[in-house]
């Protein structure tokens, strides 16, 4: 089976490189393609970080395994990582931080295990980087949270909780304060839920999943959350398990999946030869695992966890009293243990069951819906408009434009009202959001909207427009804070 091989930059090439090795070692009946990925590709003028051929190579064998990459700074282009995430609709991001003996942290210094799996939604969110300076002064990002997004990754958490045998599997939100895009991701989480009547399913509000995380880590088990704040989480995972240096990462896509190390390229360390592989392996092994290689991933992973517990370590962790060794022999020192059985957490030798890798040729992309329950209505508009007057100075404008099919409900100032009641200790910056809803909730059209936009454009400045649908009886947008 051949995959898709991109080295990386700064460290990258050097624990590819010593991965790789140790996979020759043990004969894993892999082939690789090298594919031009990173900063350097930046600077020879991609915009995205890839060559198109190192597109086609990876769309058409449909594994990436790639070290970390740079993405240059000041240069206006996205970052390479999360647009291949996001380019092949990898959307669960699977990271499994557990206690390695031989990686000495608070918790495993005072005997307590850590076995937790952070699955992170990976294509939504804030990461979708729409972004709008609405005035001098202020900025405005889209976080885009769907139904069908967030349905795909949470079915993922709760298949690979059940098949791997999880007792309890936490939704981590801030529901309480995104009602609407967080609420949506916790309702699809309990939707889900109702299929796995085995699985101990729960919520945590995310703030509060961080304290309990890093003061009772072994309460869970498997946990499953929105993009930036998994990404957060999940790095809040790594500390406790020892760091960046001891995290796997594996994209998971229906069509094509990403293992990677998630730490930096480090460049101060580039080319001497010291870093730590380890996250990367694990990563590898990971891959080895969704590939159906169960034997040549377990025999590694124990030669790793034989290692580590034998003290062999690099300069970032371990026994300071023992001398730590270099990329290239840590590598040897697992070959070297190749067939080794750790003390602690020995994998099990289960046969290798070789997937047949199949190659998708989509004619188009693909769209996913979800069914649509009940009937949707417009009952009205929010416009975000620029002024520097006081919210009095704004209804009044406001209010000779309503006619006969609308009326101003409030207007607020990041997020808070402002009127028709408020406070003068709420301070404002120089952009309102102005709430018209139609007289009697009754349906509008869009050219009623556009109607409203030409009157109010007059005296505004109009940012961006919102429109208020309703589903039913279900109102699908927020209140201002006061209203």
């Amino acid at each position: 089976m051949k995959i898709a091989v991109a080295k990386g930059d700064g460290i990258g090439p050097e624990i590819m490189d010593a991965v790789l090795t140790i996979f020759n070692a043990n004969k894993v009946p892999l082939e690789y393609e090298n594919v031009e990925m990173g900063k350097w590709v930046f600077d020879k003028g991609f915009s995205n970080g890839m060559t198109p051929e190192a597109q086609q190579s990876i769309e058409s064998l449909g594994i990436l395994f790639k070290g970390p990459m740079e993405t240059p700074k000041g240069k206006g282009v996205k970052s390479v990582n999360v647009t291949a995430r996001k380019t092949w609709n990898t959307y669960a991001n699977k990271r499994v931080f557990q206690t390695l003996h031989g990686v000495d942290t608070v918790f495993s210094k005072a005997g307590i295990p850590i076995d937790l799996t952070i699955v992170r939604e990976n294509i939504e969110d804030t990461y979708g980087g729409i972004e709008h300076m609405l005035t001098h002064d202020v900025a405005l990002s889209r976080r885009f949270i769907t139904r069908p997004g967030s349905l795909q990754v949470i079915k993922y958490a709760f298949e690979m909780a059940s098949k791997n045998g999880a007792r309890r599997i936490t939704c981590g939100h801030k529901a309480n304060i995104m009602k609407i895009t967080d609420g949506l991701f916790l309702e699809v989480f309990y939707e889900v839920a109702k299929d796995y009547p085995n699985l101990k399913a729960d919520d945590v509000i995310v703030d509060d999943l961080c304290m309990k995380l890093v003061s009772r880590p072994q309460e869970f088990d498997v946990v499953v959350l929105t993009n930036l704040q998994g990404d957060i989480v999940s790095d809040l995972c790594a500390g406790l398990v020892g760091g960046l240096g001891f995290a796997p990462s594996a994209n998971i896509g229906d069509h094509i999946c990403i293992f990677e190390a998630v730490h930096g390229t480090a460049p101060d360390i580039a080319g001497r030869n010291i870093a730590n592989p380890t996250a990367l392996l694990l990563s590898g092994i990971a891959m080895l695992r969704h590939l159906g290689l169960m034997e040549n991933a377990a025999v590694i992973e124990n030669a790793l966890l034989y290692t580590l517990e034998s003290g062999v370590h690099t300069g970032d962790f371990g026994d300071k009293n023992i001398a730590s060794v270099n990329t290239t022999q840590f590598a040897e020192a697992i070959i070297g243990n190749l067939g080794k059985t750790p003390a602690h957490g020995a994998r099990p030798l289960l046969p290798n069951k070789p997937v047949t890798p199949t190659v998708f040729k989509l004619a188009e992309n693909p769209l996913i819906i979800t069914q649509e329950l009940e009937n949707e209505q417009v009952v009205g508009v929010d416009f975000f408009i620029e002024s520097t007057e006081q919210p009095n100075a704004v209804a009044e404008k406001c209010l000779r434009h309503t006619g006969d099919l609308f009326k101003l409900v409030n207007v607020s100032n990041r997020g808070t009202q402002v009127w028709p009641k408020g406070s003068v200790f709420t301070n404002m910056v120089n952009q309102y959001g102005c709430r018209f809803e139609s007289v009697g909730e009754a349906n509008v059209t869009q050219t009623d909207i556009l109607e409203l936009y030409k009157k109010l454009a007059q005296d505004f400045k109009v940012c961006s427009t919102e429109l208020l649908n309703k589903w039913g009886d279900k109102k699908a947008y927020s209140l201002a804070q006061g209203q």
